[in-house]
């Protein structure tokens, strides 16, 4: 329960709309709201609409969701950023998505690969700059097993045939060329771009002549979706499906490869990590190959052991019994960290900004060592996420989508978290204010924080960004003087 009553939140609500002119209050208003766990989503906050303009927004844009987070961690394939350079280097390494090869020869990750159009590409096109690119990849290097051509803005401004160009290509090198249409501009936020990138998967990877035939398939065949293994997520939840007597023939996009995406629609079950990003993917292998999708949570203990006997459930009871095996190997260990990190953490309250899945699936982690979410939101989120949000948040607590800079910064002055868990474009902001902060996005360069052995580290962060004595040093704007606040103002 956050300190405030439902009243108090919707009187806070309120306080910061009133900077806004009269039709952008009305349309922020929409997108606030105070939480009522017995509501519908759609009753309770809108969502998926476009940023109001004039505002600091924190989204990204179609590119950033195709290329940064689902195709780019494809580790065997290349990745051209069809565009200006800029795109391509902003979503190059960032995300921490961890991969096991060695780069420049058959891995690619964390490489970036564009077609730098300059003033004369715009005017001319750029069709036979990416033919030329094409090949002159495949010359350097010989062992990517394929290739995908992501397009920024200027391509769809200009008509550029990229669909085209990819099928010459394709034809020349003898490897599948990927397009995807994902300019920037399309869509209101990344969004648009995971469901771009996922029917570019559908369309052009899942009816490839030749793909998915490397394994034998099995009973017990999985396969991981949404998990981007980012600073080594993916790998600290194989660990626990493997143990319980799963066996995991595809994992993406992180540490992924192009096979493992061709042999997907032959596993017996998808197991969603990333709902946001995957779901599309995900029903129409269900409605195409008869594939059973579930959601599960791997934060904290308690997320863990229901998700692990939810994916049980689907296979029969040699893989239950081995479910509570890990479980309960796994139990004393986790109590341990509790028991070291929780005396620290009781009760600190919590404010989440994030993307993706996180808003929600992090809320157990933080209630298994005593902490209490106060606040929550998503950049890019839709009704159904609201929806799966609201029963994990307590009752008043508050709810905002696409929040702006400001009403983020009214929101902590007046909640006055102990912590806040959002990106890197408010980092710095709620550090300087004197807010401990981790970035929930890439974990702060650590990680991983699924499965058992990853809450043990997030435990560990937690306490050592909350308790660091830097803080002491530092005066948050609802502890300073007024004398403090116009000596900063001067």
């Amino acid at each position: 329960m956050s300190n405030l009553t439902k009243e108090e939140a919707q009187a806070l609500i309120q306080e910061v709309l009133e900077v806004y002119p009269e039709k952008a209050k009305k349309d922020r208003a929409k997108h606030l709201a105070v939480n009522d766990p017995g509501a519908e989503a759609k009753k309770c906050v809108t969502s998926n609409r476009k940023s109001l303009p004039g505002v600091m927004t924190i989204r990204g844009c179609a590119y950033a969701g195709s290329k940064g987070v689902v195709w780019g961690p494809i580790k065997d394939m290349i990745h051209i950023s069809h565009g200006p350079v800029g795109c391509g280097q902003y979503s190059r390494a960032g995300r921490r998505n961890y991969y096991v090869g060695t780069t420049g020869v058959n891995s690619f990750g964390t490489m970036n690969f564009t077609s730098d159009f300059q003033e004369k590409d715009i005017v001319f096109g750029g069709d036979k700059k990416l033919s030329k690119l094409i090949t002159e990849i495949e010359q350097l290097f010989p062992l990517n097993r394929g290739i995908s051509v992501q397009s920024e803005c200027p391509i769809g401004l200009i008509g550029d045939d990229i669909e085209a160009v990819s099928k010459a290509s394709s034809k020349e090198i003898s490897k599948p060329v990927i397009p995807v249409r994902c300019e920037g501009f399309r869509g209101v936020s990344q969004s648009l771009g995971h469901h771009i990138a996922n029917d570019a998967i559908r369309d052009h990877v899942f009816e490839r002549e030749g793909g998915g035939n490397g394994v034998e398939p099995g009973k017990y065949d999985v396969a991981i979706l949404g998990d981007y293994n980012i600073g080594g997520d993916a790998w600290s939840s194989r660990i626990l499906l493997e143990e319980m007597g799963l066996r995991v023939v595809s994992q993406w996009s992180g540490d992924g490869t192009l096979a493992e995406m061709e042999q997907t629609p032959k596993v017996k079950l998808n197991l969603l990590h990333c709902y946001r990003s995957m779901n599309y993917i995900s029903r129409h292998m269900e409605e195409k190959y008869g594939i059973p999708w579930v959601e599960y949570n791997f934060f904290g203990p308690t997320k863990v052991a229901e998700s692990l006997r939810k994916i049980a459930s689907y296979f029969d009871d040699s893989i239950k019994a081995k479910a509570e095996e890990v479980i309960n190997k796994y139990q004393p260990l986790m109590q341990a960290v509790i028991d070291k990190y929780k005396p620290r953490l009781q009760g600190k309250k919590v404010m989440l900004y994030v993307g993706g899945l996180r808003p929600r699936h992090v809320i157990g982690a933080y209630e298994d060592l005593g902490m209490e979410v106060v606040g929550t939101g998503y950049e890019f989120g839709h009704n159904d996420d609201y929806d799966r949000t609201t029963n994990e948040m307590g009752n008043a607590t508050l709810i905002y989508d696409d929040v702006t800079g400001f009403e983020f910064e009214e929101f902590v002055k007046r909640v006055k978290p102990d912590l806040i868990g959002s990106g890197v474009k408010e980092k710095y902001i709620f550090q300087k204010m004197g807010v401990p902060f981790r970035q929930m996005h890439s974990w702060d360069y650590s990680g991983p924080y699924h499965g058992y052995d990853g809450f043990a580290i997030f435990a560990k962060d937690m306490d050592m960004t909350l308790n660091n004595p830097c803080w002491k040093n530092m005066t948050p704007p609802w502890k300073a003087s007024t004398e403090d606040n116009q000596k900063a103002v001067a």
